[in-house]
């Protein structure tokens, strides 16, 4: 059988079970759930260029590591509230819509390289942590850059919005760095404003760089270099106070850990060769590791 028709079988057992339970506590549904069950569409916030997380190939299909990992959701969404023919609509945002698209429901679950921070946890809720990476730098190999410092006074490109963005105000604050920070509503857009030479070097988390360095023209002119400046647990948000969608959530990642899947889709993106032929080769860190047998992945 193959992973994920696996996973949407061993989901009827727990979700159901999940679903039941509401029914027989007098609890009806709430919440997404009923939204989604009244609506028949969930609604899932993807990133148009958070590779490999999300990102959209040549034809415009939206895939990524994220993404497939709100599609277990949504499949345990779909058993919970006894509608299987749920459809799925992928929302694109930019990093500065991603939460006040989960708080006011326009998406339902967002799908991309969002950090769980306690900052946030007062907008949005956060499923179990899918990968743990921080802030790096991306330079010109011939610039001769290396750390933060010897960008003193210079140009750095960042995604607005971001905690990349905090992370270098706080240290070029605090270092008197006077870093000149040009903003951009995206990714791809701070990477493009970098390659055409407008700033000496572009921040992002590291895992990022490495998409962007692996997807570029000419890979070998660019270096990833310096400390980690920031610590960045990604997850996947949804909208708070919502009891019913967090145990569904919290169901999928230890199924799909216990199962390992969870391990599976991870090696799929970061290990194998990817949907347009690159491949990262980036292994699970311990770190990590140790977050998803927590969960229940067998060592």
């Amino acid at each position: 059988m193959r992973p994920r028709s696996r996973r949407a079988a061993a989901a009827l057992g727990c979700v159901l079970a999940a679903a039941a339970a509401w029914a027989q506590d007098g609890e009806p549904l709430g919440g997404t759930l009923k939204k989604v069950r009244d609506s028949g569409v969930v609604t899932l916030g993807v990133r148009e260029a958070a590779f490999p997380f999300s990102y959209a190939l040549p034809s415009g299909r939206m895939v990524g590591y994220s993404i497939d990992l709100c599609l277990a959701i949504v499949e345990e969404i779909k058993s919970a509230i006894d509608r299987p023919g749920v459809a799925v609509r992928l929302q694109p945002l930019s990093s500065g819509q991603r939460l006040p698209a989960v708080k006011d429901g326009r998406v339902d679950l967002e799908c991309g390289s969002t950090t769980n921070t306690r900052q946030r946890q007062q907008e949005v809720a956060f499923s179990p942590v899918i990968f743990v990476t921080g802030t790096k730098l991306m330079v010109r190999r011939g610039s001769g850059i290396r750390s933060l410092e010897q960008l003193r006074g210079r140009a750095v490109a960042v995604s607005a919005g971001t905690t990349n963005e905090a992370a270098l105000r706080t240290l070029s604050q605090q270092r008197s760095l006077g870093l000149k920070l040009l903003t951009h509503p995206d990714l791809r857009q701070a990477y493009d404003a970098f390659e055409a030479g407008q700033a000496d070097a572009l921040a992002s988390d590291e895992v990022l760089l490495l998409g962007l360095k692996a997807r570029a023209r000419a890979p070998r002119t660019l270096a990833v270099v310096g400390d980690l400046l920031s610590y960045e647990p990604y997850a996947i948000a949804y909208r708070r106070d919502d009891p019913q969608l967090a145990q569904v959530v919290e169901h999928s990642f230890r199924r799909l850990a216990e199962s390992r899947e969870l391990a599976w889709i991870y090696d799929q993106w970061f290990v194998r060769r990817l949907p347009g032929g690159e491949q990262l080769n980036l292994r699970m860190s311990p770190q990590l590791e140790a977050i998803f047998e927590g969960l229940g992945l067998p060592p």
